[in-house]
């Protein structure tokens, strides 16, 4: 069963997202909150309890604490609790924002909610979730710091690169090149010709050499350096 908190300031949209999830046989809402200074008081409880959820859906607009501040805090103190965003906004701030602060997905409101149901599950097995263009959207910032933190210099392309880019094998630069298309590993290892294990070992690698903090940040940045790879 996956556990799911809801966090959105309207009520009648955790009423109508309760109704619809709950009629999945392997999704239980353990709670709802208004805001996210109310849902990190949850967590809190959750958490002296052993009961913390698994999946948050998490609104950006609120009072009192954002969807942003509040997916910052709840990624520090509960990293086991992934944060997938659900909002009506697809705005590029606010996608940028949340993903830097560590939500690994970003839906909007429109979604189909067999479609919901699907993206949880898959955000739940470690993987990360987008609506269309989503992704796209944060790929003009990360150009736009890549530029303003070689600015000064007159290094070349490749040399802009973080230095353990040049470091990757070949396989890992494959590896690299499907992630920033959003395929699962199970995907990866099909495409490829090898192990999910072997796949995973690649993934780790890469983010540490390129001292990312998870895939999400791998797509982000793979996007932004596709003609290098």
């Amino acid at each position: 069963m996956i556990r799911v908190l809801l966090v959105d300031d309207q009520s009648l949209i955790r009423l109508g997202l309760r109704a619809l999830l709950e009629l999945e046989p392997d999704l239980e809402i353990v709670a709802d909150a208004e805001n996210g200074e109310i849902a990190i008081n949850l967590l809190e409880n959750l958490s002296a309890t052993a009961t913390l959820p698994d999946v948050i859906l998490m609104d950006i607009r609120m009072p009192v604490m954002d969807g942003v501040a509040a997916t910052q805090i709840i990624s520090q103190k509960f990293p086991s609790v992934k944060v997938l965003v659900l909002t009506t906004f697809d705005d590029r701030d606010y996608v940028t924002e949340a993903l830097a602060v560590g939500a690994v997905g970003y839906l909007l409101k429109d979604t189909p909610s067999e479609e919901l149901a699907s993206a949880i599950r898959t955000i739940y097995k470690g993987y990360t979730q987008f609506a269309p263009g989503i992704l796209q959207k944060a790929l003009p910032k990360v150009n736009s710091s890549l530029s303003t933190q070689t600015s000064n210099s007159k290094l070349n392309a490749s040399e802009q690169l973080p230095p353990g880019f040049h470091d990757l094998t070949a396989r890992e630069r494959e590896v690299l090149r499907l992630i920033a298309t959003g395929a699962s590993n199970r995907e990866i290892a099909q495409s490829l010709y090898i192990s999910e294990g072997t796949v995973k070992n690649h993934v780790t690698n890469v983010l540490s050499r390129l001292n990312l903090r998870d895939r999400t940040q791998a797509a982000i940045f793979a996007n932004s350096v596709l003609d290098e790879l």
